[in-house]
Order: structure tokens, then C-alpha cells, then sequence
């Protein structure tokens, strides 16, 4: 049997990433090693208590979780996005409190700390804003070297974004850091709004979590209503997209991308309207898949798998 790859995982909880970390501790392909939490959906403290107390709750306060940074690199924290996750980040659902507190490391303090730990294995799976990778960059340059892949929810290559007519929220968030991921030397499979949005978790699947009799799942059920009733008006139905869960599939090899290609992708760090933009090359592929030789960025555009099946069914076993 293949040992489960170490995953560091960077987030900013979060209902969708409430769901990503689920699947992460319940897939027997992934070993989650750390968390590091950011500002975005909330601030950076706030997705660190959720996290804490999702953790305790799925009775894995094993897994060390680190404050990262509230502001981004060249603004302040604006507030989060509570119509789409709730005042407090996890649906307005009140977890019980953990008695643990954050690790006495930083993100990117615990990061560096498992990339040597891990070297050569350790796999990064950002879901949030990237602010701490960038600041981990800078720190240690020589990061990459010791990182066998990184898998990013972010970006919108032929799909419009969801922040701005061009731009998806966790690029928006913070473009300059976003830029720093992509230019350095490492494998990143970028998996945008172009793939998430069209897979999507039903209301039938959510009673599934909460008929479940382990509290962590059904906690999950509970802090995914309030998303659901965001995605209402887009979707027609109560339903929500798969983003950072679908990431975590693909992180972890259980959701396969059937059309993913190696292209160079841009991010517009600009103050104008195409800010936080990420720009795919995409030219020459009517004739078939197109691979840019040495790039390192993978652009996921559409997956092989029913991505909501094998998401529950993983949370479920």
C-alpha cells in the first residue's frame, strides 16, 4: 500500500473549506500534517478558532494549527465575505470551543518546519489567499526544493470570476502574492472557478451528513446551510459549488482532471479593473491539448469524476 501523502494545509475557514478539511482527514490517500489559516472568508484568528474546534470536534487535535497573516501584502484584511460564509466564517454555527490554542509557531514558521520534515514529499494545498506562501518564499527561497507539488484553489482562466467580472476571490485577495506562487520553481496545479462551479454538492447529499451519527459530520451538514442558501439565486436550487473541496480531491488523487493543461498563467497585479486576473495562455488548443514545454503550472479545466459522490462518500466511510 502507497504511504499517505503529507498535506500542509493552507485555508481560511470557511464553509467550503469546512469541507475540504472533512474529506482530508477521512481520505486514506492524504496524511494532513498542518494547517495554516490566512484571512479571506474571515480573518485569519477567526478561521484559526474554526479550525481548532472542527479539529477537536473530529477528534483529531493531533494536527497543529498556525496563525498566519491577517493583512495581505499590499493592503489590510477588508473583512471576509459573512453573506457567503457567515459572521463567523463556519455558517453562523456555534462549534463547541477546543480547549487547544494555536500552535506557538507562525504559518509560515510551521510550514518551513514541515517542508524540512517532509522534504521532498510534503505536498501543499492553499485554498485560501496565498498571502503565507509568499511570505514563506521570502523567508526561504530555497523552499520549492523541498515541495513535491502545490495545488491552489484559485483563478478563473475562461470563466468569469466571482469578486469581480474577471477576478476569483482568493487571487483578488491578495494578486501579488498569487504571482509570487506562480513564478517560483515548483509543480502547481491551479484549479479554477472554470472547473469548481460546475460541481456542485445537492440538498439530498446535505441530509446525508446530517442523518450521519459522528458530531464533526454533522456539523458539517449544519454549517453548509448557510452557503446554500447563498448559492440559491445562482444555481436555482440548494446547492453549492465544490471549490475547495474539489481541490482537496484532486490533491489527494481521488477526483481525476480530465482536461488539464500545462500553460503559463499570469496574475494582473494592477490596480485596474483586471486586477487579481489570472491570464491562461490558451492559444492552440482547438486541435487538441496543448502542453507549454517547461511550464510548471497545471490549469485544471475539467474533471473525469462525479466530484460530489466521491466527496461525501470519502466523508461518509
Amino acid at each position: 500500500m502507497t504511504a499517505p501523502v503529507p498535506v500542509y494545509l493552507d485555508c481560511d475557514p470557511g464553509v467550503d473549506d469546512t469541507v475540504a478539511i472533512a474529506y482530508l482527514l477521512a481520505s486514506p490517500a492524504v496524511e494532513l500534517v498542518g494547517v495554516g489559516t490566512v484571512s479571506g472568508n474571515t480573518s485569519a484568528a477567526q478561521a484559526a478558532r474554526n479550525t481548532l474546534d472542527l479539529l477537536a470536534l473530529a477528534g483529531r487535535d493531533d494536527i497543529p494549527v498556525a496563525l498566519g497573516a491577517h493583512d495581505h501584502l499590499d493592503h489590510p484584511f477588508s473583512g471576509g465575505a459573512p453573506h457567503v460564509h457567515g459572521d463567523n466564517g463556519v455558517g453562523g454555527i456555534v462549534l463547541p470551543r477546543s480547549d487547544r490554542e494555536v500552535d506557538e509557531r507562525t504559518a509560515v514558521e510551521l510550514l518551513l518546519d514541515l517542508s524540512r520534515t517532509y522534504a521532498g514529499r510534503l505536498h501543499i494545498l492553499a485554498i485560501g489567499p496565498l498571502t503565507n506562501i509568499a511570505h514563506a518564499l521570502e523567508a526561504d527561497p530555497s523552499l520549492p526544493d523541498r515541495i513535491a507539488e502545490v495545488t491552489v484553489m484559485g483563478g478563473a482562466a475562461l470563466s468569469p470570476g466571482n469578486i469581480t467580472p474577471v477576478a476569483e476571490a482568493n487571487i483578488y485577495n491578495d494578486p501579488q502574492a498569487a504571482a509570487a506562487l506562480l513564478d517560483a520553481d515548483w509543480d502547481v496545479t491551479l484549479v479554477p472557478l472554470d472547473v469548481t462551479l460546475e460541481h456542485t454538492l445537492s440538498e439530498e447529499q446535505r441530509q446525508q451528513f446530517l442523518a450521519d451519527d459522528r458530531p464533526f459530520v454533522v456539523a458539517v451538514g449544519q454549517i453548509l446551510d448557510h452557503y446554500f442558501d447563498f448559492y440559491l439565486p445562482s444555481y436555482g436550487a440548494r446547492t453549492c459549488a465544490l471549490h475547495d473541496p474539489l481541490a482537496a480531491a484532486i490533491a489527494a488523487g481521488g477526483v481525476s482532471p480530465s482536461r488539464a493543461l500545462q500553460v503559463p498563467v499570469v496574475v494582473d497585479v494592477s490596480q485596474g479593473p483586471g486586477r487579481g486576473q489570472t491570464i491562461a495562455d490558451l492559444r492552440g488548443q482547438r486541435t487538441g491539448p496543448r502542453h507549454h514545454e517547461g511550464v510548471r503550472t497545471r490549469l485544471v479545466l475539467d474533471v473525469d469524476d462525479d466530484a460530489a459522490a466521491h466527496l461525501v462518500a470519502t466523508i461518509l466511510a
